[in-house]
């Protein structure tokens, strides 16, 4: 399939039609945002807003979860309408992250599975999760604790849709990834892929990404897809990922 085949079914799955567990999907007809059951930060993934309407609709949004004392994530990608959507959205006061590129892959008939030579163990108790917690609040420097009970709570409420994994080395965790096959969807989404850097360029990443392609196909997932960081990016074009798009994570107002 072609890269604009692709984004096209990336786009109707995984944006516009896209269901998350723990989360009401609710399609305004303006956006679709996804409001927690679990009072967590909510998110919006898809938009068809205007120009003229721009202004309006982002403070609608504001004030929506500002009633339920919530933040929430704007997910922008590069051919969102408008153009400067991800200004219009700075101006109301929204705080934008690193761009990441959208790299997806139909595996299919590739084989991803080259770094099986390094030991993969899949992550399932809360005290493993928990490792992988802590993994990431060392390496980022922020807390990562709302995601810890995401996780486990996703893991314990849809065990076949959640999939983590980990490299250990002296008995520590050194790096971990995540994988989630998507509801009602062709695509698993990875995540994740953190390293300590004293246990970087060991192969790690690439041994985490073949882990989960496995899995994946195993489960029917032709797809997978990465908000990668330019880090990660070379890695993945390296597997015969293609970039599809950019990708940017707006944090709402406090």
């Amino acid at each position: 399939m072609d890269g604009k085949k692709l984004l096209e079914v990336f786009h109707k799955e995984l944006r516009a039609e896209a269901v998350t567990p723990g989360y009401i999907r609710e399609d305004t007809g303006e956006v679709v945002r996804h409001v927690s059951q679990h009072k967590e930060r909510g998110f919006i993934l898809d938009s068809r807003i205007t120009m003229q309407n721009a202004a309006a609709v982002i403070q609608k949004q504001i004030d929506f979860f500002q009633e339920r004392g919530e933040p929430f994530e704007w997910k922008v990608y590069s051919y969102d309408k408008p153009d400067n959507l991800v200004e219009l959205l700075e101006a109301h006061g929204f705080i934008t992250e690193e761009e990441e590129a959208l790299m997806v892959i139909d595996h299919t008939n590739k084989d991803l599975s080259s770094g099986f030579q390094i030991a993969v163990k899949e992550l399932v108790t809360q005290e493993e999760i928990q490792s992988l917690i802590a993994l990431e609040e060392e390496i980022w420097g922020t807390s990562h604790q709302e995601l810890g009970r995401r996780l486990w709570r996703d893991k314990q409420e849809h065990p076949d849709s959640l999939f983590l994994y980990g490299v250990w080395e002296g008995g520590a965790l050194v790096s971990g990834a995540w994988m989630y096959l998507e509801q009602n969807s062709s695509f698993a989404s990875l995540w994740g892929g953190s390293t300590l850097p004293e246990f970087r360029k060991k192969g790690y990443y690439t041994a985490l990404l073949a882990a989960r392609a496995q899995k994946a196909a195993e489960q029917g997932y032709p797809y997978l897809m990465v908000d990668a960081s330019p880090m990660s990016r070379p890695i993945l074009e390296r597997n015969g990922f293609q970039c599809l798009a950019y990708s940017y994570e707006c944090q709402s107002p406090e």
